[in-house]
């Protein structure tokens, strides 16, 4: 059997039904029988929006896809979507195509040596020389890519490989197991002491939560313990935005003044599944006063990473969580709700942001009031990076895991429109929202044409304020000027995404007055086709950040 069909037949016992790619004379070898196989492809229009897909694919499915391109700088393109998925813990495959093997090294045309570029923001890269060596290292990929923190693995493909022959019977092939690491139930039961002699602990729960499917568990817990539920970014919608014990988001940028209160006076943090970087801590040491922190992690190397805490665990989350959950029955204890949880129906009042204007322009709040009303509970939403995305943070709904995904750790511009695509496939009885700025759609608006040749009907929502105002905010307030980030053009007039969008095959239509955001919202939800709404915002608007939870700077 030829790699080439080696490649493509290891991909659908691994479960693969999805790639998204470009196909290249380096890769059509793998093309030839991709075509004959039962995974469905979607051409991209530029690789990087290939991995965005199939990212926001696994994202909104907890289902690997595969994203392919061929060699130089097709696979290069790759890179910002294997970092944006890396970082964010996703597991994907990634398969370059590459010259042939006696090409290696030489400068040959397109024969960049993407394996090296890429090692540093995958979980491993593999350049595949030896035909014979190729089923083994697919299923170590496979392995990798879902064991531990799940990640990217890229399979750089030689022309002269993919056309060789081996000895291969697919039936005896069989995807590795997983090793899940268990808790130690020592360290389980120092952490129920701790948790029991703390007077106002709370729960953090990350990413890692929703990745290990353990977020009824979570909840569980904290309803057992009486935890005011934090979540981080990457964690929202693990437990329904209106939960009792649910306080929001802590952190610098899409923390909110509720969970930023709770966290700073927290006695005992139990962080599961995060990683506690900085737009979450801000100030490290202002974050950590006064405060005890259990961090249970599946990944060894995170834990201590950015500070010491006082007890570490390594484990996946839900192990963890169901090993404290039983450990508590057998021991007969519980923990009595202390005075916060009386007073937390009384101070989310107090602590929520507003979100309703009328003003003319548009406030910026006002297009995320709208966005919640009008959306179910099952609607995906994508965010990249900026100002528009750290509002969508603060101001959206979630009440369902894998139902908001964002480019958390890498903050990838472009990131939202691709992988709406991706969770679209994955998930096509959801609505799938891509939230973006008017910066932001340029950096992959081509993908809309992915979307429009297979009839994905996505939403893509601009929150259009003419500028890179994220950028603008941080001139005009860290350095006290303003220089090119003003995306205005020609004297006053913007750019027509609406026939930007009709160009490509899509739907568009422009809002000036935010009583039309509603209407807006049900026609491109009627249309069933890719619908783009342009809505014009207040420039101006600055978003509430600062330097540490206890500094954030409020604006409306």
């Amino acid at each position: 059997m030829k790699i080439a069909e080696v490649v493509v037949r290891i991909l659908e016992r691994e479960g693969i039904e999805v790639a998204f790619g470009i196909p290249g004379s380096s890769i059509n070898p793998v093309y030839k029988y991709l075509g004959d196989s039962k995974i469905k492809h979607y051409n991209a229009r530029h690789e990087e929006g290939a991995v965005h897909a199939a990212d926001g694919y696994y994202r909104s499915s907890g289902k690997m896809a595969v994203a392919i391109a061929t060699s130089g700088p097709a696979a290069t393109n790759f890179v910002t979507g294997l970092y944006t998925a890396q970082i964010d813990s996703m597991p994907l495959i990634a398969l370059t195509g590459q010259n042939t093997t006696s090409q290696l090294g030489k400068e040959a045309f397109q024969c960049v040596d993407i394996v090296s570029i890429a090692k540093p923001i995958v979980k491993a890269a593999y350049c595949l020389t030896v035909p014979n060596d190729v089923p083994k290292i697919m299923k170590e990929a496979f392995r990798l890519a879902r064991e531990g923190r799940p990640g990217p693995v890229l399979l750089d493909l030689p022309l002269d490989i993919q056309q060789a022959d081996i000895d291969f019977n697919i039936d005896d092939y069989i995807p590795a197991t997983i090793d899940t690491p268990k808790p130690d139930i020592q360290k389980i039961d120092q952490a129920i002491d701790m948790i029991l002699a703390a007077k106002s602990p709370v729960m953090l729960m990350g990413g890692g939560v929703i990745l290990a499917g353990a977020n009824n568990e979570a909840r569980q817990l904290a309803e057992f313990l009486s935890l005011p539920i934090i979540e981080t970014y990457m964690a929202k919608g693990a437990v329904p935005y209106d939960h009792p014990l649910y306080v929001g988001h802590a952190g610098i940028q899409v923390g909110g003044p509720l969970g930023n209160k709770i966290l700073s006076e927290a006695d005992l943090v139990l962080g599961i599944g995060c990683r506690f970087t900085d737009r979450h801590t801000g100030d490290i040491g202002v974050y950590t006063k006064g405060k005890k922190f259990i961090h249970i992690d599946i990944e060894p190397t995170q834990i201590g990473k950015i500070f010491v805490p006082d007890l570490g665990i390594v484990s996946d989350a839900k192990l963890a969580i169901e090993a404290i959950l039983d450990r508590l029955a057998a021991r007969h204890v519980e923990r009595q709700p202390d005075y916060r949880i009386e007073v937390l129906p009384e101070w989310k009042k107090q602590y929520t942001r507003k979100t309703y204007f009328d003003n003319i322009p548009i406030k910026p709040q006002r297009v995320f009031h709208e966005i919640n009303e009008f959306y179910d509970d099952d609607t995906i939403f994508t965010a990249g990076c900026g100002l528009v995305q750290i509002w969508s943070g603060q101001f959206q709904r979630a009440r369902k895991p894998r139902r908001y995904i964002p480019s958390g750790g890498a903050g990838t511009l472009g990131y939202e429109l691709p992988a709406a695509i991706g969770a679209k496939i994955a998930n096509p009885e959801s609505q799938a929202v891509a939230v973006v700025g008017d910066g932001g759609i340029l950096f992959m608006i081509e993908e809309l044409a992915m979307a429009c040749h297979y009839q994905i009907p996505i939403t893509v929502i601009i929150v259009n304020n003419g500028y890179l105002s994220l950028i603008r905010q941080n001139q005009k307030y860290g350095y006290s000027f303003e220089h090119a980030v003003d995306l205005w053009y020609n004297d006053g007039t913007y750019t027509d995404f609406v026939k930007v969008a009709e160009g490509f095959g899509a739907k568009g239509e422009r809002i000036f007055k935010p009583e039309d955001i509603k209407s807006a919202l049900q026609r491109a939800k009627d249309a069933n086709c890719p619908y783009v709404i342009d809505v014009i915002v207040e420039r101006q608007t600055d978003c509430s950040m600062g330097s540490s939870i206890e500094n954030v700077k409020e604006y409306e």
